[in-house]
């Protein structure tokens, strides 16, 4: 028989579920025209606000809570931690549709689906701690590093090529701040994995 999960691992669960739905439709939504960038950064604003409930409940639980499974405060960063991701994404849509960007160029794609990925490794990797199985944790981390890795290449290369492509000087502004602020997600990410790994040696 399953062990009941603890309500700690359960709301962050879901959490780390709503930071999945968020980068899954990042990734999905298609953009035709500036009227669906409204309701794409809409959508992804709702899963924002979702997420910062979760932060205020989880927040007060421990405030009222004797015993924890793992350390109080491992548990508010890792909160912390993962609000960060689904600011970071509420950020990048909010860019998009303040600068109207209907066309996404095929570095933010490679972004996005770098990112979505991540957050289905960091999912997992909470639904382990969940299950007390903290040693299959640390591929998930691994595999997080190694997108973010990526995604620091990414970075680079997309920014070489806009400076070298783009004549626009406001355009090149504007992709810059995006660009930037998609890396910012994927080190988001990769600073969730290194709390989980903490947590793992913590309690190993």
């Amino acid at each position: 028989m399953a062990k009941k999960k603890d309500k700690f691992a359960l709301m962050l669960l879901d959490v780390t579920n709503n930071i999945k739905e968020a980068a899954q439709f990042f990734y999905d939504y298609k953009i035709s025209n500036t009227r669906d960038l409204k309701v794409f950064y809409d959508k992804v604003k709702e899963h924002e606000a979702k997420g910062d409930t979760f932060v205020h409940t989880i927040t007060k639980e421990l405030n009222n809570a004797f015993i924890t499974p793992i350390e109080r405060e491992d548990i508010m960063l890792l909160t912390m931690t993962l609000d960060d991701v689904i600011d970071g994404l509420e950020e990048c849509a909010a860019g998009f549709e303040m600068y109207s960007i209907v066309n996404p160029t095929e570095h933010m794609k490679s972004f996005v689906t770098a990112i979505k990925n991540m957050t289905v490794e960091i999912d997992q990797a909470v639904e382990l701690l969940a299950d007390k199985k903290l040693a299959g944790i640390h591929d998930h981390s691994i595999k997080i590093k190694e997108y973010e890795s990526n995604c620091d290449h990414l970075l680079r290369i997309a920014i070489k090529e806009l400076f070298a492509v783009e004549k626009d000087p406001i355009k090149i502004m504007q992709y810059k701040e995006i660009y930037e602020i998609l890396e910012d997600v994927a080190d988001y990410c990769q600073s969730v994995a290194n709390v989980l790994e903490t947590v793992v040696m913590k309690n190993a």
